[in-house]
């Protein structure tokens, strides 16, 4: 007699071999995928001759970028000091206006409920739009410079920390804040002591992560003239002097990989605590 076990899988051998709804329904959904690649293949442009022949001109400019063109690296300093400063002020900027627009958009503790699909509406648009089209549109409302990459950085990156912070909010344990409303306190009181205290290395760590983000963002923001390290790269492309691009590009890596570290450490502190 056979066992149990042989039996089911003469079952699966057989469901197998014949026709079944899940095996069309896989071969349906291995098409459309497949389908999609191709199609997004095509709409990208994708040519590996144009490729294969690019390489090459590549690897010449590379080999032409040495050694470094260190004449400007107090210029370049000071670019990406203003770099920095601009993701500094558009972060802090961002994070103060998030956190409101964070209790409105969060469903557990809005004041208002009618405000909660408005407030994620605009959050999300203001998310949908990247700063860098921010930038564009304020150098053109407010001049060439770093104030319009501050604005920018500021408008994008508060519709991303708000929705972070709603969603870390409606994630939170509750029982506190409930507990303070039993004693009498407003809302507002119950959420500064009793909420606030809970989620706040979490926003924190939220906050060091979006500033690590847009320092690496800002630094393409000069392109459209919104001030920053970027102007000198776009500079650089222009006249393709290649060692005055590789000392920006250098400059920004070990800038860049300090900060994320920093960043990183600051981030761990905070969860720990």
């Amino acid at each position: 007699m056979a066992s149990a076990a042989e039996k089911a899988l003469a079952e699966l051998e057989a469901q197998g071999r014949g026709f079944s709804v899940r095996r069309l329904r896989l071969w349906l959904i291995a098409a459309l995928v497949l389908a999609f690649y191709a199609v997004s293949w095509d709409l990208a442009g994708i040519d590996l001759e144009r490729l294969a022949t690019g390489l090459p001109r590549l690897g010449h400019w590379i080999a032409s970028a040495w050694p470094p063109d260190t004449r400007e690296v107090p210029l370049f300093a000071y670019r990406i000091a203003e770099t920095v400063a601009m993701a500094a002020l558009g972060t802090t900027l961002a994070t103060l206006l998030a956190i409101p627009m964070a209790i409105l958009a969060s469903r557990n503790i809005t004041p208002w409920p009618a405000l909660y699909y408005p407030v994620r509406w605009f959050l999300n648009a203001l998310r949908g739009i990247d700063s860098f089209v921010f930038a564009l549109l304020f150098v053109a409302a407010v001049g060439l410079g770093p104030f319009a990459g501050v604005i920018g950085i500021a408008l994008h990156t508060w519709g991303s920390a708000a929705k972070f912070f709603a969603d870390h909010i409606e994630n939170a344990n509750l029982g506190p804040l409930e507990a303070v409303r039993t004693t009498g306190a407003g809302r507002f009181t119950a959420i500064c002591y009793a909420l606030v205290p809970d989620i706040l290395p979490v926003m924190l760590s939220t906050t060091l992560f979006w500033w690590e983000f847009n320092i690496r963002a800002s630094t393409v923001l000069g392109v459209v003239g919104a001030g920053g390290i970027g102007l000198e790269l776009k500079n650089s492309m222009d006249l393709l002097d290649f060692p005055r691009l590789f000392t920006i590009i250098a400059m920004i890596l070990v800038v860049v990989t300090v900060l994320d570290q920093v960043s990183a450490w600051l981030r761990k502190r905070l969860i720990r605590s």
